[in-house]
């Protein structure tokens, strides 16, 4: 209807099909998107970042004590445990950011990069469970040192799962036409992410608990 008239709009001024038939279905064409072989050598190089860095970073810590603890002494545990939860943080940031937009391979490397830094750190601080006892035996009245770090790493990946716990319940609890739906969306999402990671940061630094190990 244009002003009250009935009018006759030509939807195409093609009267044969300009895209030639396929037999390819829906299944084929995203096949034909994915990228198998990229995948595989990307889980193979996080294999690698995972299980590399720690070791050597362990073996610094065993056979160059000295020599290391030279090299950080300047640092206090604040600071130590600061730059711990920093690169924790920056390999949690990539592989959100890589969930988001799988097909940049800046993120895969921002993610890679992170897990080798966390886990190199991780490494040459004895992360496990019980660390404490370990760092004592190898660091003796140095150990507060590594017990910082570790703790930085923990609180990152502490507040990683408070995040998820919080995300996934607003996905449950907000309607989908509710104004609090926003929160939910990217931008929002990746903020209370921060302001989670930010608070684990504070908690662990004027909380006390670097004092307690």
């Amino acid at each position: 209807m244009v002003r009250g008239k009935v009018e006759h709009v030509d939807v195409s001024k093609h009267p044969e099909p300009t895209i030639p038939d396929s037999d390819l279905s829906l299944a084929d064409i995203e096949r034909s998107k994915s990228h198998p072989v990229q995948w595989a050598v990307f889980a193979i190089l996080l294999l690698l970042a995972i299980i590399v860095p720690y070791g050597i970073g362990r073996d610094i810590a065993v056979r160059n004590t000295s020599d290391l603890v030279a090299a950080v002494s300047k640092l206090s545990v604040q600071g130590v445990m600061f730059i711990s939860w920093l690169v924790t943080v920056l390999a949690f940031t990539g592989l959100g950011m890589l969930i988001v937009d799988s097909r940049r391979w800046l993120w895969r490397v921002v993610f890679v990069l992170g897990v080798i830094a966390e886990q190199f750190i991780a490494g040459m601080c004895l992360l496990r469970f019980n660390f404490w006892y370990s760092t004592y035996v190898v660091y003796g009245s140095d150990a507060p040192l590594a017990n910082a770090a570790n703790l930085g790493i923990m609180a990152a990946g502490a507040a990683v799962a408070v995040y998820a716990l919080v995300f996934v319940g607003l996905l449950v609890a907000i309607r989908k036409d509710s104004p609090l739906n926003a929160l939910t969306h990217s931008w929002a999402s990746l903020t209370m992410f921060f302001v989670i990671e930010v608070a684990a940061l504070c908690i662990v630094m004027f909380g006390g608990l670097l004092e307690a190990v």
